[in-house]
């Protein structure tokens, strides 16, 4: 890294080593011409993200904001469907595939519509665990063979819906997820005079790897135990009903690392499809549920952000296990149906990220008042170690110059020590670990106890952006996205750093960044330079991070671009206003017009009291309406 970082100008590839860009871009992102970050949807379709912005900018659309690219998501299910085929067709695969996408990854209707459009052709389908998800699904255009998976608990108003939406001609198949729905599915059937087709959620023992290893195995929250499986295929067998069950589904868990979890997994999926054939129930569909992986960090490991095989190898792996287990039964080779949602739309979309301004502990040039006669001991003994600071004794000055700050902290506490003084005395301890840091960065080998040295010196680049609303995975479970400057890649990033929100909340940062080895703990980026927009994408973001947002200081939905690229540059499609401080404000519950009224109470009674002008309420008033219909990110800075 020392060697990239040491050139006046960086090369592509040296740009996109520092940042991991090949490993994790899935072909859809490359560092182009003059450093900047290219958008690749084609062979020849492609486009500096820095000019989508700017027209977006020249078009009045504030940021930040979520640039969507629906060609990609026209290609990850062409690829996930062209894995399978391959598949099929390597180890004589006697039935085919076709893919379900579960909306709760993403509800946004371009993300829905797109891959219903786009997975016609493939039959590819769609899952809702709820009413509204249900309500969404039903009105899709997708392939008369297509699924539609209704999964999750259910009340007498969704198995309903679900069953009206057989009479429409869609292949809606109602997953039981525990015993007791089947009765409930049994009465509004027979209530309604429609059969319906239904699914067994099969609780499996085996466990995923990663983040969500416990939603699977045997405490997971879904699914029927064995003795309930077969207590349903028995009702229903007395019912003459058998034929109605036509699925068995399996979920070992999200964005498993470890293909050899889900190669074990698919296994004992197939074995339950297999001893439910023997015992007369025709299933048609194996559903292998969710769980392939996205490679966030590109390390090709089986850390929780990572994924040790690729979407061929996944492929490969369910089809021949099943093939294999069917062969030694001698039974049908089912169709097969997976869920996967976060591969489908991880990579369509990024977030980008406008810095605002930059702090840290040597970032702002600092002008002490002098002090007053002699210097106290502590500030004479910090001056005399930056002064003799050297690569021979750069330890023992860091050791001593950690001791002093501790000292510091006692007399200032203790009343023996100005505020002035401290000021000094922090001043110079930050030059020293600055000198330190150039030091150990030309040193073959680092000491240990220095390895936290770059995250202590980090600046601070404040990001116009609120991490609850946009990146929720991070604050909650840690998640790792890639993140990137947009332009300058053609120039050695000088300075270390770590990004913090506009909330007002100190978990609004972000301090780990991906690593082809570890976890790093800050973010290598350019020196701002005023007057210059710099911006920062986080990419890969496309799979729950829109739906589970939050409102935290009532930060809304940013705005959102959908842009399609050709050979001859690009088309913004549509462009999606993010929410405005009045909706966001309806949400907790207060009504605009009360507000507005609300204020002009305040602002009649201060004019009447002296404390206003007539002229400087309408101003008050013209202002917090302004404010109640505009964007709740910061403008103008």
């Amino acid at each position: 890294m020392k060697s990239v970082l040491d050139k006046r100008r960086l090369s592509a590839s040296d740009a996109a080593d520092l940042y991991g860009v090949p490993t994790w871009n899935g072909g859809y992102f490359q560092i182009g011409a003059g450093g900047l970050m290219e958008v690749v949807t084609g062979e020849r379709e492609r486009v500096p993200l820095p000019d989508i912005i700017a027209e977006l900018r020249e078009r009045g659309v504030s940021l930040p904001l979520i640039l969507r690219f629906p060609q990609i998501l026209e290609n990850r299910l062409e690829r996930l469907n062209r894995a399978f085929a391959e598949a099929r067709e390597k180890f004589g695969y006697e039935s085919h595939y076709q893919g379900v996408f579960p909306i709760k990854v993403n509800q946004r209707r371009v993300v829905v519509e797109t891959l219903a459009e786009a997975g016609a052709r493939f039959r590819t389908g769609v899952e809702a665990g709820s009413k509204a998800e249900l309500a969404l699904c039903l009105v899709q255009d997708i392939h008369p063979e297509a699924l539609l998976c209704c999964n999750g608990f259910k009340d007498d108003d969704f198995i309903r819906l679900a069953l009206w939406g057989r009479r429409l001609g869609k292949n809606v198949v109602i997953t039981l997820e525990k015993f007791t729905e089947l009765a409930r599915v049994l009465r509004i059937s027979e209530e309604m005079g429609i059969r319906p087709a239904l699914g067994l959620r099969y609780k499996l023992h085996a466990q995923g790897s990663g983040q969500w290893e416990d939603s699977g195995g045997d405490r997971a929250k879904f699914g029927l135990s064995t003795s309930e499986m077969l207590s349903v295929t028995q009702s229903l067998r007395e019912r003459g009903m058998l034929d109605t069950l036509v699925m068995v589904h399996c979920h070992v868990g999200s964005q498993v690392t470890d293909i050899r979890k889900i190669r074990t997994a698919v296994r004992e999926a197939a074995q339950t499809y297999v001893e439910l054939r023997e015992l007369g129930v025709e299933i048609r569909y194996l559903n292998v549920g969710g769980g392939l992986a996205v490679d966030y960090d590109g390390s090709k490991t089986s850390f929780y952000a990572s994924a040790n095989y690729g979407l061929q190898e996944y492929a490969d792996t369910v089809v021949y296990t099943v093939l294999e287990t069917c062969q030694q039964a001698s039974v049908p080779h089912p169709v097969l149906v997976s869920e996967s949602g976060r591969a489908l739309t991880a990579h369509h979309a990024l977030l980008v990220l406008p810095v605002i301004d930059v702090v840290g502990p040597t970032k702002t040039a600092v002008t002490l008042p002098p002090l007053e006669g002699e210097p106290h001991t502590l500030v004479a003994d910090m001056r005399e170690l930056l002064e003799t600071l050297s690569v021979k004794n750069y330890r023992e000055v860091f050791y001593d110059a950690a001791s002093n700050k501790d000292t510091m902290h006692s007399l200032f506490d203790l009343g023996y020590l100005s505020i002035t003084e401290r000021a000094h005395v922090e001043e110079l301890y930050n030059r020293i670990l600055a000198k330190i840091a150039r030091i150990i960065r030309d040193l073959d080998y680092v000491p240990d106890d220095f390895e936290d040295l770059p995250k202590l010196l980090a600046d601070k680049y404040i990001c116009n952006f609120s991490l609850f609303q946009s990146l929720p995975d991070h604050w909650a479970i840690g998640a790792l996205f890639p993140i990137v400057p947009l332009s300058r890649l053609d120039e050695p990033p000088t300075r270390d750093a770590t990004l913090v929100d506009i909330t007002c909340d100190s978990d609004g940062k972000i301090e780990k960044f991906i690593d082809l080895r570890d976890v790093k703990a800050t973010l290598r980026l350019h020196e701002v330079r005023k007057g210059e927009p710099y911006y920062l994408g986080v990419f890969l973001m496309g799979a729950y991070q829109d739906v589970l947002a939050n409102a935290h200081n009532l930060f809304g939905r940013v705005n959102e671009a959908h842009v399609r690229v050709s050979e001859d540059g690009f088309t913004v499609e549509r462009i999606v206003n993010g929410q405005k401080a009045r909706r966001v404000i309806e949400n907790m519950g207060y009504e605009a017009p009360q507000l507005r009224a609300w204020l002009f109470e305040e602002a009649e009674e201060a004019r009447a009291e002296g404390r206003l002008s007539a002229e400087e309420a309408e101003a008050l008033v013209a202002t917090y309406n302004a404010e109640l219909v505009g964007y709740t990110y910061l403008e103008d800075i």
